[in-house]
């Protein structure tokens, strides 16, 4: 089987590649996440997903490496995770009853083949009390997600409804989409 390694350090990555029963490996890609001037939240996802896949490539040619990146967009802006309370609360705050885009890419590199996909979610968050999101952020201290939430836990009680074409795809992976791009790169999948 082909070595095949997850450019990321992201536990929710790593946790949601583990579902498909590859053997992978997890490297640290050493990027500069910061958004260009005028870059839109889609562009900066697919670039860094990019970059995070070549960065690792880069020292593993023989490897399939998979990068990914999720951006969330507010108001046309890229947001992306909070770092503390503060700025949790701030981006709830902001969220607040309101639809909101979060764009996830994939780049699947080996030399010079390249896989790329995209996924688009919506989640439209309910009317949220200042209380509603302190008690959310204390209890679950997304501080590492890109919007201030864990979909996969207590989250889910912000929404109102999330649209997406792959359920996995607001953890941080798609792996409806990954899926289709490591059977394009020779993954034997179900």
């Amino acid at each position: 089987m082909m070595p095949l390694l997850l450019a990321s350090t992201s536990r929710y990555r790593r946790e949601l590649l583990e579902r498909l029963r590859l053997p992978f490996h997890v490297a640290r890609p050493d990027v500069d996440e910061t958004t260009g001037p005028d870059e839109a939240p889609a562009a900066l996802a697919a670039r860094l997903a990019s970059l995070k896949a070549a960065a690792i490539a880069a020292h593993h040619p023989e490897a399939w490496v998979i990068g990914a990146d999720q951006v969330a967009e507010v108001d046309g802006q890229a947001i992306g995770k909070p770092g503390n309370r503060e700025a949790a609360i701030a981006q709830l705050t902001a969220m607040s009853g309101r639809a909101i885009r979060f764009h996830t890419a994939l780049c699947l590199l080996r030399d010079q083949n390249r896989h790329e996909a995209s996924d688009v979610t919506t989640v439209r968050f309910r009317q949220l009390s200042a209380e509603e999101i302190e008690r959310y952020v204390d209890a679950e201290q997304p501080f590492d997600c890109a919007g201030s939430f864990k979909s996969e836990g207590l989250g889910i009680t912000l929404f109102e409804a999330i649209d997406s074409q792959d359920p996995t795809a607001l953890i941080g992976l798609p792996l409806i989409a990954l899926s289709r791009l490591l059977r394009e790169a020779g993954f034997q999948l179900p």
